[in-house]
């Protein structure tokens, strides 16, 4: 088994399978441009996604909507936190016009949480799907959507918007859910999973970031508690400190270990499990409406 070792340490102090390449091709070149040309607003480049090349070559790319800041506090998360700004109206039109200038064949779809609004962003989800449907029909969507705090009413609205796929993460094992994840509940995320499913969502499907210090017997129960709940699709990423502010990294998981957790997700029966360093929530999201 690979271990972090003196030999297998970058000059960043991360070990050589956390190392990035750089992307290239006619596509991603074309959506780099379009991109900057037009100011569109995607994760793939405000969060410095590592798969953003392979992605812009799918046709596959992630959009954030509801602003970019949020109401909650998580120890692991980037985006700013405060008072968000008013509700752009307007945004849902942007978002599909966006997806249509770069010629998106997937688009995945998340959003900040807005504890603030009383329908906590859920009627802007719905606009957005139903803008991105009427002017980009031939486009498959994904959305990464908040907890709404489990209310039945606001899921609905995304279960009648019918996407491909609909995801909402874990983030973590349950004893460190408080200290990660702060507002969110670990059973809470996992009822909205198992609604979202009894509903009638094609695909659910959750993420988990490893590296904070859970044990394996954690994550394995974690996927098992997705499986209980009819998840179809899991992806086990590495953590990886956004700031010195946030949650430090306490672990760097080895390629073999992830490579096990591949392994027992499949036997678990989950459709879909993407598990490696570099794997992020919409990692091989094109290939989960399959």
């Amino acid at each position: 088994m690979e271990t972090v070792t003196e030999s297998n340490i970058l000059p960043t102090g991360k070990p050589k399978w956390l190392k990035v390449k750089l992307p290239i091709g006619q596509k991603y070149t074309e959506l780099r441009g379009l991109v900057d040309k037009y100011k569109l607003n995607t994760i793939c480049t405000s969060g410095s996604c590592p798969n953003m090349g392979e992605c812009w070559g799918e046709g596959t790319a992630t959009f954030m909507i509801l602003g970019n800041v949020c109401t909650r506090s998580c120890g692991f998360c980037g985006v700013k936190t405060g008072r968000p700004e008013t509700v752009d109206w307007d945004e849902p039109e942007k978002v599909a016009r966006s997806i249509k200038l770069m010629n998106i064949k997937h688009a995945v779809i998340t959003s900040v949480d807005r504890d603030d609004l009383k329908d906590m962003g859920s009627i802007i989800w719905i606009e957005t799907v139903k803008a991105i449907r009427r002017m980009n029909p031939e486009t498959t969507l994904e959305t990464l959507i908040p907890d709404f705090q489990g209310s039945e009413r606001n899921l609905d609205r995304i279960v009648a918007a019918n996407p491909e796929v609909v995801s909402h993460n874990m983030e973590t094992v349950r004893r460190l859910t408080r200290e990660v994840r702060i507002q969110a509940k670990y059973d809470r995320s996992l009822e909205v999973l198992r609604y979202l499913k009894q509903q009638g969502i094609r695909r659910t499907k959750s993420g988990i970031m490893l590296g904070l210090g859970e044990l394996e017997e954690e994550v394995i129960q974690t996927m098992q508690d997705l499986r209980d709940a009819n998840v179809d699709i899991v992806t086990i990423g590495q953590y990886l400190q956004p700031s010195k502010k946030h949650l430090p990294v306490k672990e760097y998981i080895t390629p073999e270990q992830f490579e096990k957790y591949e392994k027992i997700g499949k036997e678990m029966g989950f459709r879909h499990v993407e598990s490696g360093a570099l794997v992020r929530s919409s990692y091989h999201a094109q290939k989960h409406i399959l």
